[in-house]
């Protein structure tokens, strides 16, 4: 029942903020239930690595090491958002942006939020999946929505035009997927499932495969944020929240990159490598190029946190496309250390914008000197985005990278690190506006509230050591590769 209990968690929290007018414990509640999950996702992790997958409500939910370590990732990231929840609300109910009664209302949409994502990694049948994701689309359009402007209300429409777009050619995929195994025998009731669906893969039909996962690439892609359908990304995040911002671009995208591997493992053994190697690299290049030509020029700080994660999911598709047990770990670890690094960066950068006033980059200068501490924070989670060492990006990349070679993507590998460079020096100029620039007024070095510093600190700390002592998540990286990986 470790599956159930950990879908509970969040669910029960949705019931208890929807019954309470929004007072500050509902949101350090909030932070004790992801605790909690991040607690169960340990658990489950040691219990699906050392032992067989973990099933509850009779098969419907099933956690195989790939779904602990997602689960493992969300409560990771869902307990960074929701410390600062508290701190988020009452700013902005003090500067008159929200109300008592939205805050309520946003507790309760996160905490769905949550839940949807946890039942999309935790389903053993790919529609219940389905219907998951296309869920965090409707309580994330309210969430990204929420402050009730003109820029959100318009922001939250494209987001949620554009991912209904996406997730109705996922679903086209996931029924021609069901057509393809129902016509090679198997029943009704295991159609859907994904360990019924890897025993049958190799007698799946071609033809109806290669149209599947093309939609399913397409139509999930957008929810990850990978061109052609990437552009709802940066006019979401900076409408959005901080830390709704920080769950979005730290697990809702890596969610629906879930559910890629997952079709990528059934496709590769109904085609073949070739087929899904093409897909994964004509858009994870595409995705790579296009956003290291808008951070160039990039001028909102939000806005190029949101570019560097679509460049962050090419890099996922990349890594994918060479789809070894190597690559595939690779993936897992950057999704992990991409999920802290953006969550750090996200809160911090909504901690400069209350303090600032804005989040154009031009305006913001010399953070190092008025505020020492945030703008240290903010200038190693760059470093961190980046790929500098210790952090765990920089060990992720390379072993994409050398996941790359070992299949003859070499010159993959070529146009990425031209990329990364550039993207490098366009981040660095921008980081040394905000962090270095002189300070349009002098004023004396402001103190960051512990509240604020000693978790982000944390999570830096945390990214920089799963990079030097990878260990303790070897065994979990290393069985979870294996379960869409051969």
């Amino acid at each position: 029942m470790l599956c159930f209990y950990v879908l509970l968690v969040p669910a029960v929290m949705a019931i208890i903020a929807a019954s309470f007018s929004w007072r500050a414990w509902i949101g350090w509640t909030s932070a004790g239930s992801s605790a909690l999950i991040l607690g169960l996702g340990l658990t489950l992790s040691v219990r699906t690595t050392l032992d067989a997958p973990v099933m509850a409500l009779h098969g419907t939910l099933r956690a195989d090491p790939l779904s602990a370590f997602m689960v493992l990732v969300i409560g990771t990231i869902s307990l960074l958002a929701t410390l600062f929840t508290p701190r988020t609300m009452r700013q902005e109910i003090e500067a008159g942006v929200t109300d008592v009664g939205r805050a309520r209302h946003y507790a309760v949409l996160m905490q769905v939020f949550i839940t949807c994502m946890l039942l999309a990694v935790l389903a053993a049948n790919l529609g219940i999946m389905w219907v998951s994701i296309e869920a965090t689309t409707i309580a994330t359009t309210f969430l990204v929505g929420h402050r009730r402007t003109d820029e959100a209300f318009e922001a939250s429409w494209k987001y949620i035009v554009l991912c209904s777009i996406g997730i109705a050619l996922a679903f086209l995929g996931t029924v021609l997927v069901y057509y393809a195994d129902l016509h090679v025998g198997a029943h009704h009731s295991t159609s859907l499932d994904w360990t019924s669906l890897m025993i049958v893969a190799h007698h799946l039909n071609p033809d109806v495969m290669r149209l599947a996962f093309a939609l399913l690439v397409l139509g999930y892609g957008t929810k990850v944020g990978l061109v052609p359908m990437h552009s709802w990304l940066p006019d979401a995040h900076s409408q959005t929240p901080a830390p709704i911002s920080a769950l979005m671009s730290g697990v809702l995208l890596t969610v629906a990159f879930y559910a890629l591997l997952r079709f990528r493992a059934i496709a590769e053994m109904a085609l073949g490598a070739e087929f899904p190697r093409t897909l994964f690299l004509v858009v994870g290049l595409a995705s790579l190029l296009l956003a290291t030509a808008l951070l160039i020029a990039q001028r909102d700080l939000k806005r190029m946190l949101a570019y560097s994660s679509i460049e962050h999911m090419g890099l996922l598709a990349l890594g994918a496309a060479a789809g070894t047990p190597l690559a595939i770990g690779a993936v897992l670890l950057h999704i992990l250390g991409h999920g802290i690094t953006k969550s750090v960066l996200f809160l911090s950068s909504g901690e400069i914008a209350h303090n600032e006033g804005t989040t154009e980059i031009a305006k913001i200068t010399g953070l190092l000197t008025r505020r020492p501490v945030l703008g240290g924070i903010f200038g190693f989670g760059l470093l961190a985005l980046v790929g500098f060492p210790p952090f765990s990006i920089f060990v992720s990349e390379l072993s994409m990278a050398r996941a790359e070679v070992d299949v003859g993507l070499w010159w993959a590998v070529a146009i990425s690190l031209v990329c990364l460079g550039v993207i490098f020096g366009a981040i660095g100029m921008h980081a040394r506006q905000m962090l270095l620039g002189e300070p349009l007024v002098a004023t004396a070095p402001v103190s960051t509230a512990r509240s604020v510093a000693i978790p982000l600190v944390g999570a830096l700390v945390t990214c920089a050591l799963i990079g030097v002592l990878a260990w303790p998540l070897q065994s979990l990286l290393h069985s979870a590769a294996h379960v869409v990986a051969r």
